[in-house]
């Protein structure tokens, strides 16, 4: 059984990084905004979708307008990138705005049902408009980057098969590496990062310190919001098919990314992300073989879940994170 585990391990991890790379950028957002608010925005997921819908529907114009055929097809892609990102940044400034920051001193259970009330709102929205315009609210985009890489990891070990990629694994990748690095400088080297960090700390110290909490929770929504919807667009060039609903099952498990490295950690996010990433395609890879034919790859969401488990129960405060005490 090793043996065949081994064998399959290099396209596993070329598999994994390509889906980790895109959980550790979606658990961004929400370890940004419960960081800041302690508020698990169930609407990121559908953002997310968001982006990936507005992306493929700049890529699907250009293409028609004969755009594609005469831009480099990074620069086109960088374009999509740009006007995604602050597109669903404000999309996301706006929710803050309109739903959240009113019920900001309400209790906790009532801002998460509005939350949950938002995600609908979108899948619906989004599902309306791509039924109007399309006719069927599956999308499928042009395609881009699809040329595939041998790697030839059998010359380096025997143990090893040979693995292979499509170029869009670079590109998801690489942009993703460039989002979380940025990011991480942004909010450690900047002055808006450590007027976040503040109000993250202490909410009430930072407004009377001068602080603007209410820009500070805006910018972090817009940032969120952004990345999400960006990496949208990557989830949209990497696999093809994207749908209204695909926000769901993805945002719950970047949720679960957020909280296996630490809920409020930034660096926890990015690692949860990857670490879960590689370990469902493992599992997607490999279950049937370690279980004897009990369980298939379509159980690799339950192992995803079994982990989030295991982490509350014996680290809920995550890889990364703090045990906090509470005072009285």
């Amino acid at each position: 059984m090793l043996a065949e585990i081994l064998h399959t391990l290099p396209q596993v991890l070329i598999d994994g990084l390509a889906l980790g790379a895109i959980y550790a950028i979606v658990a961004l957002g929400y370890t940004m905004v419960y960081g800041i608010l302690e508020l698990i925005n169930f609407a990121h997921g559908e953002i997310f979708m968001t982006g990936a819908f507005i992306g493929t529907a700049i890529l699907i114009t250009l293409t028609g307008l004969g755009w594609i055929a005469v831009m480099p097809a990074l620069l086109a892609l960088l374009l999509v990138l740009v006007i995604t990102s602050v597109l669903t940044g404000f999309i996301g400034m706006g929710i803050e705005r309109i739903a959240y920051r009113p019920l900001r001193k309400a209790p906790k259970l009532i801002t998460l049902i509005t939350a949950i009330g938002v995600s609908f709102l979108l899948q619906d929205l989004v599902r309306f408009i791509t039924e109007v315009k399309r006719g069927n609210y599956i999308l499928t985009g042009p395609s881009m980057f699809t040329d595939r890489v041998e790697v030839k990891t059998s010359s380096v070990l025997s143990v090893f098969n040979d693995a292979s990629f499509k170029e869009s694994f670079i590109i998801v990748f690489v942009v993703a590496a460039i989002m979380m690095i940025t990011l991480d400088f942004f909010i450690n080297k900047t002055k808006w990062g450590t007027a976040m960090r503040a109000v993250a700390q202490d909410r009430d110290t930072s407004a009377l310190m001068g602080v603007n909490v209410n820009k500070v929770i805006g910018l972090v929504f817009f940032l969120g919001s952004a990345l999400g919807g960006a990496t949208g667009v990557l989830f949209a060039i990497q696999y093809g098919t994207i749908d209204p609903y695909i926000g769901f099952i993805l945002g719950l498990k970047a949720f679960t990314a957020a909280v296996l490295g630490g809920i409020g950690n930034i660096r926890g996010a990015m690692f949860g992300g990857i670490l879960l990433g590689v370990l469902e395609m493992f599992a997607s890879a490999n279950l049937t073989l370690m279980t004897n034919g009990v369980f298939g790859a379509e159980y690799k969401d339950v192992f995803a879940f079994a982990i989030l488990i295991l982490v509350l129960l014996f680290k809920p405060e995550g890889i990364f994170g703090k045990v906090v005490m509470e005072k009285v």
